[in-house]
């Protein structure tokens, strides 16, 4: 049905259809399944999305390594207790996109999106949403739809992964996906939407995979709670009318060609940035001993 960002676009505007409607209609005809049996599949994604989210929040969850857990929580209780600086809706979105992360650092079920190093960023946004916007029950199951309408573009037409691309095709992607799914959750058009994912994953452009030890929680669960913020900032600002100067699809492209140009150092295989410090080293040394060197 649609191929690129610019098509997507052009058939909710000939059809007078939302993003989510558009994508809910492609599943069905990809897949040959029902409606109810898409929007079903996707409630089950919702739901595992919502108890992961939880469970950081209120659980002091930790990974086996002990590199990572427990922040998301203490980010909430944070923000409950204290006149904050980012105020309420932002670390609302990034502590509930640490916790998932979190979760998924501690072996925990997550909902990939679009992969497990970056499945905070999505649900952290749409609780932090939840709260805000009180949307109903299908609404959320629309802005996964969005999600997965531009992440579907991405995959198709460059990369989710972290050792094909860099940590810009993960959270980079995901923090696009959030972004769009923001917009026509708030109201906004689907040209919004596509700007919104045009000027978040713009600003992820160059962004490393270079996780310490080889694990994916250090800075994989931080980079969740910096795309979060990135698709709150994206969102509202394509919601005022902001457009990005270059086009969605070609902020796409470009985030495919520097993945291709990336050192493969810089690209999941733990050798590089984070994962070369001194004290990313000796993390590792202490997970997995000397012989790791």
């Amino acid at each position: 049905m649609f191929r690129n960002v610019e098509e997507l676009v052009q058939m909710c505007e000939d059809q007078q259809l939302p993003i989510s409607e558009i994508m809910i209609q492609q599943e069905m005809s990809v897949h040959g399944r029902s409606r109810d049996e898409i929007i079903s599949q996707m409630e089950r994604n919702l739901g595992v999305m919502e108890r992961a989210a939880n469970r950081g929040i209120v659980e002091q969850v930790r990974s086996v390594s002990g590199l990572t857990g427990g922040d998301g929580k203490k980010l909430n209780e944070y923000m409950q207790l204290n006149d904050t600086l980012s105020g309420h809706v932002m670390l609302d979105a990034v502590s509930k996109a640490m916790a998932t992360n979190e979760v998924n650092a501690a072996m925990g079920t997550i909902c990939a999106t679009p992969t497990a190093g970056s499945a905070g960023v999505v649900p952290g946004t749409l609780f932090a949403m939840k709260e805000k916007l009180n949307p109903t029950h299908e609404q959320m199951i629309r802005y996964l739809f969005v999600s997965g309408a531009f992440g579907f573009v991405i995959a198709n037409n460059a990369s989710i992964s972290g050792a094909a691309g860099g940590c810009q095709a993960e959270v980079g992607s995901a923090t696009g996906m959030a972004a769009a799914a923001i917009v026509e959750m708030a109201g906004g058009t689907p040209k919004q939407s596509a700007q919104a994912m045009a000027i978040a994953l713009k600003n992820m452009l160059g962004l490393v995979c270079d996780p310490v030890a080889g694990l994916v929680e250090v800075p994989c669960v931080k980079r969740n709670a910096f795309g979060a913020s990135n698709a709150l900032v994206a969102a509202d600002l394509a919601l005022a009318g902001i457009e990005s100067r270059i086009p969605c699809d070609e902020v796409i492209d470009a985030m495919y060609r520097i993945g291709e140009t990336m050192p493969s150092t810089l690209r999941e295989t733990g050798e590089g940035g984070l994962a070369a410090t001194p004290t990313g080293k000796r993390y590792k040394e202490q997970i997995f001993g000397a012989s790791s060197k």
